[in-house]
């Protein structure tokens, strides 16, 4: 029976709180670091359990990331929560200098990632952090696609070492996997196949993949959908695999369209395989207030918008 219903929507947050809480009875060197927002990113499911490990440094996320990094100097595997505007930007000195640069053992993990604070606004809606920690030597950068991935994902965090930033969502997202998942930092997930195209996505965008998919079988065309949910170190073998021969290929992110997966992406065919492609996502534009789904169609995001750029993509090859 797996942990969470198939199609349920649940934020990744919820399933990141519920993982830590479970870590935590299996691996005391696991320790939390909190922006007092915890009862928003989930941390508090931890703190709840294992007080004397969960820390809540207040409003002050530059700290955060330094006193995590000395309390992952002296072997204590540091979980750090916030949001992921604030993770990404704030405090991204510090993530550099006194995370990255050491190789410090630290799990960045916000919430509120994307689109998906929704009526938060464009202040609380992270969607230039995946380019940034991109951009950082020394960070894995990963996206779960749903609750059952974050939660796995979690477990796989403590066993990585190394820093890693694990984005995670506000709002529900459906649950598309179940407890057999396979899952590992690096590594993509091909979910279907087809030869008239490639769409490539991550996180809460999958979902859209997965729909924008089902209506082109309809209409007659089939496409391969990877989840890609790992940014860095991307699986070009996939790729490669996957768009070299491909007519055309689609990425779609919640996340401006520069720096993050449709750029990595890119670089990884135009330097082996050069193939035709579309990237989805926030086009060098901040978003406004509102529901996410609607915020996704608004903005070019969803499931219609992938099918139009596939099917556009087909009727201008040769």
């Amino acid at each position: 029976m797996s942990r969470y219903g198939l199609g349920e929507a649940i934020p990744t947050r919820v399933a990141y709180g519920e993982a830590l809480r479970d870590l935590g009875s299996v691996n005391d060197r696991v320790v939390v670091l909190e922006a007092d927002i915890g009862k928003s990113t989930k941390s508090s499911i931890f703190g709840e359990a294992y007080p004397e490990r969960y820390f809540n440094v207040g409003i002050a996320e530059q700290n955060e990331m330094v006193v995590a990094a000395g309390m992952s100097s002296c072997g204590k595997i540091p979980f750090v929560s916030t949001y992921a505007v604030f993770a990404s930007m704030r405090a991204c000195e510090q993530v550099r200098t006194f995370v990255a640069y050491p190789v410090a053992n630290v799990k960045i993990c916000p919430s509120h990632g994307g689109l998906t604070p929704g009526n938060d606004g464009p202040t609380h809606q992270a969607t230039e952090d995946l380019g940034i920690m991109r951009t950082i030597p020394n960070m894995t950068v990963c996206m779960p696609t749903d609750a059952t991935m974050a939660y796995k994902a979690v477990f796989a965090a403590a066993e990585l070492d190394g820093p890693l930033y694990l984005r995670l969502t506000r709002d529900g997202i459906p649950v598309i996997y179940d407890d057999d998942l396979d899952f590992a930092f690096g590594k993509a997930i091909v979910l279907r196949t087809g030869a008239d195209a490639t769409i490539i996505a991550n996180g809460d965008m999958v979902t859209q993949a997965l729909h924008a998919a089902t209506a082109l079988s309809s209409g007659g065309v089939d496409v391969t959908v990877i989840d890609m949910h790992t940014i860095k170190p991307l699986d070009a073998a996939c790729v490669i695999e996957h768009c070299g021969g491909a007519p055309f290929v689609v990425t779609a992110e919640d996340h401006q369209i520069n720096g993050g997966l449709g750029s990595a992406v890119a670089e990884v065919l135009v330097e082996n395989c050069p193939v035709p492609m579309k990237r989805i996502g926030l086009r060098d534009t901040f978003a406004e207030s509102g529901p996410y789904l609607e915020l996704l169609k608004k903005y070019g995001m969803d499931a219609a918008a992938i099918e139009r750029a596939v099917l556009e993509g087909l009727a201008d090859k040769p």
